[in-house]
């Protein structure tokens, strides 16, 4: 027990005891080495922790089906052609997921990237306006009718859910009216909008030196951000454990493009897809704003407390996934080289939505990452060129897809009540 005297009587004061510092569970994790990761594996299964691990044993799974019921599905043929094909998709999924990481929701995408499409096809092919003026005209279109959603939902206090909607409605009788009495305009084969989806790099060089860069950046970034962590005293991963990631990606990375040289190379669509991708990765998790998409999906009356303003974050990732509406509205375009009347229908707004969630980002907002784009978009495109390839009808294709989707959310909740459960939500 402590005692106090009078200063006079020369009084001592016995020292208080030190308390023990407090110990990140990581750092227990990689001092244990093997055991340790194997545990903390094991912990986050049973919490609920699932981060890309469901896509990517989809991907595996469904490629292992579909290429053990026919070899053509593992072509490399088929194979680029699918790395082309899901990069429309992608593009939109990506504006889903800054959406979807308010925990909000985006339901006029398709209509958005047909109007803009439809855009850039009347003003080029139609007005005869400079492409690459057409073209910004029409990515800035896209931003301009996603900030319109913003505003009435940050800050007329409409749900995004019904300002999306009728959006859905309005921007798709709009694109009609543009597209006028003949409903298609055709889109020359040397357009900007051709070219950006068909143009091709045919030296093999061009796939291997792209692989090379993208590893030795994910390098140095792994490498600066654990020597920005250690100066600060917080965890960060040893060099071993780096290492061993970037061979893990140096190893995708380098098959994939050998894949690709084995049938003509590495198509100019997937790349700007990569480099969107980083570029986007980058905002998310390296930047103030990113942070804050975070915050306000993740708890919103404490990010309001924390100074954050909510309503311009709200407007900005809507006009960011109208920018993306555009964009993948674009590539879709020159795809099929032509603007019509059915442009951004059908299943494209399910198809984005589904890979958003599928790919990992959680429908209830605060967690989820661009690349989950890129891993739904590839499950979504994966199970229709096999199924093309199988034969099977369109309304087998609709259920099939259905049902994937439904167990992504299945997925989600489950992983979300498992993360309450163990007090991580």
């Amino acid at each position: 027990m402590r005692r106090d005297r009078a200063a006079g009587d020369g009084a001592t004061q016995e020292p208080a005891p030190e308390s023990m510092p407090a110990v990140d569970t990581r750092l227990l994790v990689r001092e244990e080495g093997l055991k340790g990761y194997l545990g903390e594996f094991r912990r986050r299964l049973r919490s609920g922790e699932l981060g890309s691990l469901p896509v990517v044993v989809a991907v595996i799974i469904i490629w292992t089906v579909f290429g053990s019921l026919d070899s053509t599905f593992l072509s490399a043929q088929n194979l680029s052609d699918l790395s082309q094909q899901i990069v429309g998709t992608g593009m939109i999924a990506v504006g889903i997921v800054f959406v979807l990481l308010l925990g909000e929701i985006d339901l006029s995408v398709g209509s958005v990237s047909g109007l803009c499409a439809a855009i850039f096809a009347v003003l080029n092919v139609l007005n005869g306006m400079n492409e690459w003026l057409a073209l910004l005209v029409a990515l800035a279109g896209g931003a301009a009718v996603g900030l319109i959603h913003g505003f009435f939902f940050a800050k007329v206090g409409v749900p995004a859910f019904v300002v999306t909607l009728a959006g859905n409605l309005f921007w798709n009788g709009l694109m009609l009216q543009i597209l006028g009495t003949s409903g298609t305009v055709n889109i020359p084969s040397e357009s900007i909008v051709s070219k950006l989806y068909s143009t091709i790099f045919h030296s093999p060089a061009t796939a291997y030196v792209t692989a090379a860069v993208g590893v030795g950046l994910f390098l140095a970034s792994s490498l600066l951000d654990a020597r920005r962590r250690q100066a600060a005293r917080v965890p960060f991963r040893p060099v071993a454990e780096i290492v061993l990631r970037t061979v893990v990606i140096a190893a995708i990375a380098f098959v994939a493009a050998y894949i690709l040289n084995q049938y003509q190379g590495l198509p100019l669509a997937l790349l700007i897809f990569l480099i969107v991708l980083v570029l986007l990765d980058f905002v998310l998790r390296r930047t103030t704003y990113g942070r804050r998409i975070f915050a306000v999906g993740g708890n919103i009356e404490g990010a309001r407390r924390a100074g954050i303003s909510v309503p311009f974050v709200r407007m900005s990732v809507f006009s960011i996934s109208g920018f993306m509406a555009a964009v993948g509205g674009i590539f879709l375009a020159g795809q099929i080289q032509s603007a019509s009347q059915t442009s951004g229908g059908g299943n494209l707004l399910m198809n984005v939505i589904a890979a958003a969630v599928i790919g990992g980002t959680s429908l209830f907002g605060g967690r989820g990452s661009v690349w989950s784009a890129l891993l739904g978009a590839l499950v979504i495109g994966s199970i229709q060129s096999g199924m093309n390839i199988m034969g099977v009808s369109n309304a087998v294709q609709f259920m099939i897809t259905g049902a994937v989707l439904l167990a992504a959310v299945v997925v989600d909740s489950l992983s979300r009540r498992s993360q309450k459960a163990a007090g991580r939500a």
